[in-house]
């Protein structure tokens, strides 16, 4: 009986025990959640990709409490008593308005200048200028008196939105949806290694040989010099312009974005070049991927029921398989038409006709759905990052058709990681179209080798969103974040390239030269001075 009660006071004593370390453990997982916070999120660029990897961002902010005011062009996913939504309408159809190219295909031959001056700049300065106009946004910029603890932008050229952070005084995060770029580093004190970070929109790998490190050098210079002799000043004067009610001085917006606390970049590896980095400057690439939803019940029959195996075939939002020459149409249709397996198209005109049986062509599809689907075997893609992201996620090889900005160096990482086929837009053919389908269906190296980088890509201490949601409550917390500032932000250029400390040298050699030559000249004088004496 004395053992029976002694056991039950144990039984007691440590259930007790187990609730009260329960506690313990929850509190201390749990000690870092920032208080509710009120966010202003700014996302005026009107791109659908773009929007995806924001509303997973949003979601999750959501989900922990925080409360979010949003200027964007596309709703929300879900509706949310915490969000509070400033569109952007009419959306700006940045492809009609600011790209100055008959055709998107035309962009796989396009210069960097025009790429950057006729394409990016131009579409950054319409669609932050078409944003700003908007009644309901201006409004809401020039009668808001409301407190926000935060900015979340995106790092997408719309920078004289950061104008924001003056008004409210609150500290900025920015979302890159283009992954790295070249003139990310200075604007968080780090130097970019041209050696061997290869500038976003070359078609190098960071295994560039001695004339394509000129090349990458040259082109990333003269894109700095351009973006802060061109593109800035007219930002900036957007700024003063729509933020003239605020008392000034105004901060330059060089100035502002310089302070920006941390970039959550949608890069990870091994899908980028692997590169030095600031603390602020935090990977979280593939933070839109979710577990696969079941497909439509004709779609997944369709993929069910191909026994020999399936293609997808998507290239992108922005770019219209519907709009591609007739002459690399008909040679698509010809492989798939002469093909076991069965091909899931994203072609945005189903009335397309002559269509083999073995094509299954839809307006939109659930891309990512589709390739969790275990009878896919290839994806046919222009190289974008979300889509190479979900790739890679779903572990299925890819054949590249990149037409312009990053997509050439996203396909060629995946070439040389082995796991991808690349083909250059104007030179697909027939056989070409063929060979590489034939490659990545046939050759059992390429399954493995996406095996192995999409375990790499998947392999990380917590999940990308949570990642991103943890970085976002920490500047929250803490004000800002000052301490994972790089002091080079507070050196001229000069110093910062350390021009002034090698233009030093060379003086001091120069000197030294000079001394050493007057000493020579003097002692050859005397020499021969006492040689005429003599």
């Amino acid at each position: 009986m004395a053992q029976d009660t002694c056991l039950v006071s144990v039984v007691s004593l440590t259930n007790n025990q187990i609730k009260f370390l329960c506690f313990l453990l929850v509190s201390a997982l749990s000690w870092h959640n920032s208080e509710p916070a009120r966010i202003l999120g700014v996302f005026a660029f009107p791109g659908r990709s773009h929007w995806m990897m924001i509303d997973a961002i949003l979601n999750e902010l959501l989900d922990r409490g925080h409360e979010v005011t949003c200027i964007a062009n596309y709703p929300l996913s879900r509706r949310h008593e915490n969000y509070t939504e400033i569109r952007i309408a009419p959306i700006y159809d940045f492809w009609k308005e600011s790209v100055k190219v008959d055709s998107i295909y035309e962009l796989t031959d396009i210069s960097i200048h025009r790429m950057l001056v006729d394409f990016l700049y131009s579409l950054g300065l319409e669609t932050t200028e078409h944003a700003f106009k908007r009644e309901n946004v201006r409004h809401f910029l020039r009668n808001d008196k409301s407190r926000f603890d935060l900015i979340l932008a995106e790092q997408f050229y719309q920078e004289s939105f950061l104008m924001l952070a003056h008004k409210y005084r609150a500290p900025v995060v920015t979302v890159g949806t283009f992954g790295f770029a070249q003139y990310m580093g200075p604007l968080m004190g780090m130097m970019n290694m041209w050696s061997h970070v290869p500038h976003e929109f070359l078609p190098f790998t960071d295994r560039m040989s001695f004339w394509q490190r000129m090349y990458n050098s040259a082109t990333s210079a003269y894109e700095l010099l351009l973006r802060s002799f061109y593109y800035m000043p007219r930002q900036e004067a957007m700024a003063l312009e729509h933020f003239d009610h605020l008392k000034g001085p105004l901060p330059k917006v060089a100035d502002l974005e310089r302070q920006v606390s941390v970039m959550l970049l949608n890069s990870y590896a091994p899908l980028t070049s692997t590169r030095a980095k600031v603390p602020g400057l935090i990977q979280v690439g593939g933070l839109h991927i979710k577990e696969p939803k079941p497909l439509p019940t004709d779609l997944q029959k369709f993929l069910d029921e191909a026994h020999e195996g399936a293609v997808y075939f998507s290239l992108g939002t922005n770019l219209r398989s519907a709009d591609m020459p007739k002459d690399k149409l008909s040679a698509i249709l010809a492989v798939f038409r002469s093909m076991k397996q069965r091909i899931v198209w994203k072609y945005e005109d189903e009335s397309i006709q002559n269509l083999p049986s073995n094509v299954m062509i839809k307006s939109w599809l659930p891309q990512s759905d589709i390739l969790a689907h275990p009878n896919v075997k290839v994806f046919i893609t222009h190289g974008g990052l979300l889509g190479t992201q979900e790739g890679v996620h779903r572990a299925v090889p890819m054949l590249g058709i990149p037409i312009y900005c990053d997509q050439h160096l996203n396909m060629n990482k995946a070439v040389l990681g082995g796991y991808a086929v690349k083909l250059y837009f104007p030179n697909v053919t027939e056989c070409s179209f063929r060979w590489a389908l034939s490659e990545l269906l046939h050759k059992p190296e390429y399954k493995t080798n996406m095996d192995r980088v999409s375990a790499v890509f998947r392999d990380r201490p917590m999940s990308s969103l949570e990642e991103s949601a943890y970085w976002i409550e920490y500047v929250i917390r803490h004000k800002g974040a000052p301490q994972l500032r790089s002091a080079g932000l507070d050196l001229p250029w000069v110093s910062f390239a350390l021009l002034d400390v090698v233009g030093v040298v060379l003086a001091a050699l120069l000197v030294l030269v000079w001394v050493i030559r007057k000493i020579i000249l003097v002692m050859c004088a005397k020499s021969a001075l006492k040689k005429k004496v003599e």
